[in-house]
């Protein structure tokens, strides 16, 4: 069985949810495809035609101008600015859903790189976790994204360091900064590996290959940004990557570390008030996501992207020093995880959807040892229900709850049957031997213990108990919200759900701090 069957039964799949659920994404790119085709690259960061304005870098505006010579044959008027705004025929439906389909194939060569030289086992169990990722469906598939084409691009830069290719994973890296800028959250973890692993060796030998390594990123910068920078437009390109002005959370709030210390000052101007203490109100809504030049915050100080930058940092230096003592180049896809989770944990405007930056690394890492398994387990449960709330209309309900639950089960048919087993047989071992050397020395004797076999769990009394409180969450949200409340606090449901993702998430990322500490 090749990891193509397992692209064809996804491709199945995602044909089948072709007509379901899409959200404003949607929309933002077919847009992107009009003023890529329509209006000279000199407009491209200035055109305002509609609210969905091009904001990432220019090599996806470029992969944007590409499949619009392909939307221009098929039906001209998904690429005219004016006439095409919330154009939504079949034809544009099938060609968009098609375009990530197929960008699809640039995951598809990345998880085959990072797992060609692994066992038949854990290949095909990657395979499934990455390829049939509901996370991915539900994003990619349904929300409508790209997500799977732009971590494909991060997993061959990945396959690239494992295998010790340090500049062709530095030159992949700086491509997909200039397809997405978010993932510039990991560059610190690769600019101290790169030094310490690359450039390492005499003087000479170190200034050469970190000239080569720099003149690789001015390169692909220059490719990227070189004709807009010929145009004084750097400072546009820098406004719109970087809008501040969107406030610290997103409307929905992503389940990370902001949740907590939004809900703390609520929980204390509230208590402040009844004590009798004056206490602003917040021009920031509850759920509105903390949008503009608002003062959300009525009791904590404030936060701005400067601090949550420092704080993003500080969580990072222990993986940094780790990278820079001893660079291991198996080590390095722990490392950009952490690196990821980081940024999601602690970052400033957080999209639910970041999630599927370690997620989808971390399933590489999940099969080489029990305790990873038992960690992304919880890790993928957790982040995808997270997700539910983007697909919010009825009838997309019981989709996203089938590819959560075929996916846990699959996940913990396929860990159980990888480490339980093991475990088990390797427990009958030891107690094999010792038992030998005790018949040795004290006499033949029968031990009954030796037919039982020592059982493994998966998930322990805490991961299980936190699998029952989110189902809990989701049937109070889902069924008994509406029966009890009516139409009262109709934020509180989807508040649940991220407060209570959000345990689960930096549960995982201080599991994954202290399991990078303790490595040798």
């Amino acid at each position: 069985m090749t990891i193509w069957w397992f692209f064809l039964v996804a491709t199945c799949l995602k044909l089948v949810l072709l007509h379901s659920y899409r959200s404003t994404d949607f929309e933002v790119h077919r847009n992107w495809l009009a003023l890529t085709h329509s209006l000279p690259l000199s407009q491209w960061y200035y055109d305002e035609t509609s609210p969905w304005t091009l904001d990432y870098p220019p090599f996806f505006a470029y992969f944007e101008r590409f499949l619009s010579i392909f939307a221009n044959l098929i039906d001209p008027k998904i690429v005219h600015l004016q006439e095409g705004l919330n154009y939504s025929s079949n034809t544009v439906i099938c060609f968009q859903r098609a375009t990530v389909m197929l960008s699809d194939l640039c995951l598809l060569l990345g998880v085959y790189r990072m797992t060609k030289n692994l066992d038949s086992r854990r290949k095909k169990l990657i395979w499934s976790l990455v390829l049939w990722s509901p996370m991915l469906f539900i994003v990619d598939h349904m929300h409508f994204q790209y997500n799977g084409f732009l971590i494909g691009i991060l997993l061959i830069s990945l396959s690239y360091l494992e295998e010790g290719r340090d500049v062709l994973g530095g030159f992949v890296f700086a491509v997909l900064l200039c397809f997405k800028h978010l993932f510039v959250v990991a560059a610190p973890v690769y600019a101290i590996y790169l030094l310490r692993h690359f450039c390492r060796g005499r003087l000479l030998r170190s200034v050469g290959r970190f000239l080569l390594l720099a003149a690789v990123v001015v390169v692909v910068f220059a490719a990227a940004f070189g004709p807009f920078i010929y145009l004084g437009q750097e400072v546009q390109i820098i406004r719109r990557l970087l809008p501040f002005g969107r406030g610290l959370c997103h409307a929905y709030w992503a389940p990370n570390f902001w949740v907590f210390y939004i809900i703390l000052d609520k929980g204390l101007a509230f208590m402040l008030r009844k004590l009798g203490f004056e206490i602003p109100t917040t021009t920031a809504p509850f759920t509105g996501g903390l949008v503009g030049n608002s003062s959300p915050f009525s009791v904590l100080p404030q936060v701005t992207p400067s601090s949550t930058f420092t704080i993003v940092l500080l969580a990072l230096s222990p993986c940094l020093i780790k990278a820079w003592k001893k660079p291991q180049k198996q080590m390095i896809t722990r490392w950009v995880a952490y690196a990821y989770t980081c940024g999601f944990v602690f970052g400033w405007h957080v999209h639910e959807k970041a999630s599927l930056h370690f997620v989808i690394p971390l399933a590489f890492v999940a099969v080489k040892t029990m305790d990873d398994a038992r960690h992304f387990f919880l890790l993928s449960v957790a982040s995808c229900y997270s997700l539910f709330p983007l697909l919010f209309e009825a009838q997309e309900y019981p989709i996203k709850v089938l590819l959560l639950l075929l996916c846990t089960i699959l996940m913990w048919l396929e860990f159980s049957e990888l480490f339980c087993h093991a475990c088990d047989s390797e427990a009958l071992r030891a107690q094999a031997v010792h038992t030998k050397k005790r018949d040795y020395h004290y006499g033949s004797t029968n031990d009954p213990s030796l037919a039982k076999e020592k059982k493994v769990s998966l998930v322990g009394w805490i991961g299980k108990s936190y699998l029952v409180g989110l189902v809990i969450v989701e049937i109070w949200g889902q069924f008994l919200h509406p029966l009890v409340l009516g139409d009262k606090l109709p934020f509180l449901p989807l508040m649940l759900v991220s407060i209570y993702c959000a345990f689960g998430i930096i549960y995982s990322w201080i599991w994954q701090l202290q399991s990078i500490v303790k490595s040798s």
